[in-house]
């Protein structure tokens, strides 16, 4: 930060009045002074308490990415500046290193400046609030010190996008496409430019958005009573009416629209050529309440319930084949990863399943969250390849983490921290992956070298 040159007791301001009762700025004394004039004294010189580094408190934060130190401020992209971060007040320098990469986009390969330093941040010191269960001070977004989002290494923040109010529900990068979109609670989908980051449009759909989905050049988002479609290429918008309550979850299989609803009911639509619209087909009954999760594989549809179930069903003759009770509370994710099942619940456990030769699914491992605080439940489920072709297993957590594991051997190779839990994941080209918590913001992340694949 700019030192400001110390006044004496007897120098006056620039308005011709006498420092206030001869006090020294306490601000200045903690190095955060920017007024000039200040009507306070400016004694001594402060000590820089933005670059303290106790030993001391270290075992108490999250290590930042050491492969990143050595990266300049003039890494952070155009969408990272415009939305602020917690370092210190940049200088001229840097600020024009700034000005001079406006242009990069979500698809940039530089690294941001999200991991660039090792300065950590003590509750004790800075006063902004206790620790949180996950090492993150309160109120981290007012603390003067910098704070760690990120443990691990071969992942790096490439930008964050604002706008939305409350949680995110669904994100979407349809096929082709260049504009990413996000669902929100509060009743709003957002639109966003991959290129400038910059929200292109705002649709409200008056209702809180359960889920966010896409097909080809289709937009789906799940909304109380109905479901809403547009086509992005023909411009074509309509409802599908029929579900009763809030729809949590959707899945598309060749031809036909998956919903889950609150009452445990799963409806199904086939398009039309005839109305140039989509008709229900068929609901499919036996939940005993709201469904939260879909996927489709291997000719099969699993929906995971709040009744701590998952039913299988068979795509051809839309019949429950099985229904498998092996998790102790809501089953809150399913992924389907060629021959396994992944399932995910709030009873803290992530169970892999695998189809017999009688064609009965078994459970063959179950992996253990353990929780920073009692009742850490598994939120959401995603999976893609690293650049080495292993497969990654994205896990999002209800102590605000979303932990990245490689399979099958679920080592944790990076742990992400956000401000609230995390229900929305999303993977894209080039490596990028959305991450969306319940404050409303999404943030985009990047491995450092691209992906050779994407997790089906």
């Amino acid at each position: 930060m700019d030192i400001k040159p110390s006044r004496s007791v007897g120098d006056k301001n620039e308005r011709g009045r006498r420092h206030v009762n001869n006090m020294v700025c306490s601000y200045w004394l903690r190095g955060r002074c920017n007024r000039n004039p200040c009507r306070f004294l400016h004694q001594e010189l402060p000590q820089n308490t933005h670059y303290q580094v106790s030993n001391q408190f270290r075992k108490n934060c999250w290590q930042r990415n050491p492969d990143s130190d050595s990266k300049s401020a003039s890494s952070l992209t155009s969408l990272d500046r415009s939305s602020g971060s917690t370092t210190p007040k940049c200088t001229s320098a840097s600020n024009q290193s700034h000005r001079n990469n406006r242009e990069r986009t979500l698809y940039s390969d530089q690294k941001g400046e999200w991991d660039s330093t090792n300065l950590r941040c003590s509750s004790s010191q800075t006063r902004a609030g206790s620790s949180s269960g996950n090492g993150i001070t309160q109120k981290a977004d007012k603390c003067q010190y910098l704070h760690s989002w990120f443990k691990g290494h071969g992942v790096f923040k490439l930008a964050k996008l604002n706008g939305h109010i409350k949680a995110i529900s669904g994100i979407v990068l349809p096929s082709g496409s260049e504009k990413l979109y996000t669902a929100s609670r509060d009743g709003y989908i957002r639109v966003w430019d991959c290129h400038t980051g910059q929200c292109d449009g705002v649709v409200n759909l008056g209702g809180e958005i359960g889920s966010l989905i896409s097909a080809g050049p289709w937009v789906f988002a799940g909304i109380k009573d109905v479901v809403k479609a547009w086509n992005i290429e023909s411009c074509a918008d309509l409802s599908l009416d029929g579900p009763v309550g809030q729809i949590y979850a959707m899945v598309v299989d060749h031809d036909m629209l998956f919903a889950g609803a609150e009452n445990g009911t799963i409806y199904a639509w086939k398009p039309s050529k005839e109305t140039n619209a989509f008709e229900l087909a068929t609901t499919l009954g036996g939940h005993n309440c709201a469904v939260f999760s879909l996927t489709v594989g291997g000719g099969r549809l699993y929906s995971g319930s709040l009744d701590n179930t998952i039913r299988v069903w068979d795509l051809n003759t839309l019949q429950c084949i099985h229904t498998l009770k092996e998790h102790a509370s809501v089953v809150m994710s399913l992924v389907c990863w060629g021959p396994y099942l992944i399932s995910c619940s709030l009873d803290q456990k992530i169970k892999v399943w695998f189809a017999t030769e009688a064609g009965n699914l078994e459970v063959t491992y179950t992996h253990n969250e353990e929780p920073l605080y009692q009742g850490n439940g598994v939120l959401a489920l995603f999976g893609m390849f690293d650049s080495e072709g292993k497969p990654i297993l994205l896990c999002s957590c209800n102590d605000n983490s979303v932990r990245l594991y490689e399979l099958p051997s679920f080592t944790e190779r990076a742990r992400i921290f956000a401000k609230e839990q995390v229900r929305a994941i999303q993977i894209g080209p080039g490596g990028l992956f959305f991450i969306g918590d319940g404050t409303g913001q999404v943030d985009v992340w990047k491995w450092q070298a691209e992906p050779t694949s994407l997790a089906s």
